[in-house]
């Protein structure tokens, strides 16, 4: 009995990248459809949506962002955008504007497997349940209740509001600015530090590792992600 494969939208003008993309893809086994123009991928988008979307954001007739945003206004479809090396403001734009993930170019299949993974299983979990669970890290939303290997730890209310906004976006890449102005309010984007603080304490309290971690990974000069895997 075959099962249906999942299918995936390369939106790219560079014929070699889109080359590599699905002979990557294809040889495990999903379905790749090709777009070179942002016209062309909200064609394919609106009249046989795919599962992820691949994004490159140098695109010959639009924005990448401008697409991107303009997906966002009616589908929560997984994206991952292609950034070119040392841009990391634009990364930052991508992910604000609602990309699950990034990958720098030039990468390799390894990576780009892994990323198109958790970009599935983050849309998979988008909505979580009451009682997160995931590698000996317990979060019980309703009873505001943190559990590490079973045992309860004692969180201030910032080191909450930031764990569960990591909690509700687990396995995609959180900016520094959507952190603090869920924690902080709108007017914080200057309080980076109180960020970088707080996080360190609550690692220390989860017994995280920022060189290894185990919950919470640093995107560097980006943000945070909270594993899925």
């Amino acid at each position: 009995m075959s099962t249906q494969k999942i299918s995936i939208l390369i939106t790219d003008d560079e014929p070699q990248i889109r080359k590599f993309l699905r002979v990557a893809l294809t040889s495990h086994d999903y379905q790749v459809t090709e777009a070179e123009t942002g016209k062309e991928a909200l064609r394919v988008l609106t009249t046989h949506p795919p599962e992820l979307l691949i994004l490159d954001l140098g695109l010959p007739d639009m924005e990448g962002i401008t697409l991107l945003k303009s997906l966002r206004e009616w589908s929560q479809l997984p994206v991952i955008v292609l950034s070119a090396r040392g841009q990391e403001q634009t990364k930052v734009e991508a992910l604000e504007a609602g990309a699950d993930d990034y990958l720098t170019k030039p990468f390799g299949t390894a990576e780009l497997l892994a990323r198109i993974k958790v970009a599935l299983r983050h849309n998979s979990t988008a909505t979580p349940e009451a009682v997160f669970s995931l590698g000996g890290l317990e979060m019980d939303l309703g009873k505001r209740q943190v559990k590490v290997d079973g045992k309860i730890i004692k969180l201030t209310p910032t080191e909450y509001k930031l764990l569960a906004m990591m909690v509700q976006h687990a396995g995609k890449v959180v900016t520094h600015g959507q952190l603090l102005r869920e924690v902080w309010g709108k007017r914080s984007n200057d309080q980076g530090h109180y960020l970088r603080i707080y996080m360190q304490h609550l690692r220390q309290k989860l017994g995280d590792d920022a060189l290894k971690p185990r919950f919470l990974e640093t995107e560097t000069g980006i943000g945070y992600r909270l594993k899925l895997e």
